[in-house]
């Protein structure tokens, strides 16, 4: 199991002054030598974060696993193919929403992935990731298109309203998980995974590969520094933080 941290809300924070800092790039260097295995980012069609040119120079400075989060536009596939990450991980967007709400509909995907997407993604030789909720169709359907891949949406876990609702969501992460695994599939996850919750994830959901954080991992930092916050999360996930 190891730790991937999106530095989205770094580009954030710098475009709302424009300024050119902080620099997610930076951020990112600070986070490899605090022990993350890889950075991830999302570009955006709005471009509301991240943006093309942090994209290339991502590539240059990541050590370790780049993690390319994208909606399946033509657009984005030109640019993922010319940085060549090592993980592309297909999501859905919406303009209005806040951040990614929800998995894919694999229903209504399968076809124009099967045709338009994968092929190009497999010809290129990025592993792909698909951004799914926990529900067995979808994940049936991604290890028949020939996802090597399914990032686990975290999302209900991490906003149950109580002990009774997490316990539910922790269920079905775990059914997933093990049905991901059956299907040759890797076991990711991730969205509103924090330093409470992280611990419960770990405990009950088996075959976890990469972890994605962001939001809460870049929030706690403005206090105790990224460096800090960074290896308070390889604790939790090396067994050690009480």
């Amino acid at each position: 199991m190891q730790l991937l941290v999106n530095i989205d809300h770094v580009a954030t924070l710098r475009n709302a002054r424009g300024e050119g800092y902080p620099d997610p790039v930076e951020a990112a260097i600070v986070c490899e030598n605090a022990g993350a295995a890889g950075i991830v980012f999302h570009l955006r069609g709005d471009r509301r974060h991240i943006r093309d040119e942090d994209v290339f120079r991502l590539k240059k400075n990541v050590i370790g696993i780049l993690d390319f989060e994208m909606a399946a536009t033509d657009e984005m596939l030109e640019i993922c193919l010319a940085v060549k990450p090592d993980i592309c991980t297909l999501v859905p967007e919406g303009r209005e929403e806040l951040t990614t709400e929800g998995g894919l509909n694999m229903e209504s995907e399968y076809d124009d992935f099967e045709k338009r997407v994968i092929p190009v993604l497999k010809k290129a030789g990025i592993e792909i990731s698909l951004f799914l909720d926990p529900i067995e169709r979808d994940i049936e359907l991604a290890a028949k298109i020939g996802a090597d891949t399914i990032e686990l949406h975290t999302g209900p876990f991490a906003n149950a309203s109580d002990e009774k609702q997490q316990q539910f969501e922790i269920d079905r992460l775990k059914e997933s998980a093990i049905l991901i695994h059956e299907l040759g599939m890797k076991v990711n996850a991730g969205h509103g995974l924090n330093l409470v919750n992280l611990p419960v994830l770990i405990k009950h959901v088996p075959h976890l590969e990469d972890i994605s954080i962001g939001h809460a991992l870049v929030s706690k930092s403005l206090f105790w520094g990224l460096e800090k916050t960074v290896k308070e999360y390889m604790k939790i996930m090396k067994g050690v933080r009480k």
